[in-house]
């Protein structure tokens, strides 16, 4: 059995996930990186994506995470985002609306701020629809 650490996801709003897990593989500002027990030590942020959790009987399960921090420590890591979800807890048709939102404003001249937060929509979207599909959830 391979070793295993400590996992916690924090939220704004609640302690999304804490387990024992044998692996996280999630995005950070450098590109991809899988975290196992006795990783160096780092804190980075963390880029939103589809992570993937191999819990502690090798089971990998998908689940979104908007953007935030990663600390990483010898046998705990602490990952702190804006928003985290597992597949089942996504709505998928809400997902489409929003993108569609997000799609209809970057059409439009609107001001530069409305434009970024378009983007970060539909980038949110995106990640929420391939989290889905990584499940099975949706085509």
């Amino acid at each position: 059995m391979a070793a295993l650490f400590t996992l916690e996801i924090y939220t704004p709003y609640r302690l999304f996930f804490s387990e024992t897990v044998e692996m996280i593989v999630l995005n950070i500002a450098d590109g991809e990186i899988g975290i196992q027990a006795g990783h160096d030590r780092f804190t980075a942020p963390v880029k939103c994506c589809v992570a993937r959790i191999k819990d502690r009987s090798g089971v990998w399960k998908p689940v979104f995470i908007a953007d935030g921090i990663v600390e990483v420590k010898r046998h705990k890591s602490v990952i702190l985002v804006g928003s985290a979800e597992w597949p089942e807890e996504i709505d998928y048709e809400r997902v489409l609306q929003s993108k569609k939102e997000a799609e209809e404003i970057l059409k439009s001249e609107g001001f530069q701020f409305e434009i970024a937060a378009a983007r970060q929509k539909l980038k949110r979207s995106g990640i929420r629809l391939q989290t889905l599909k990584a499940a099975g959830l949706q085509g």
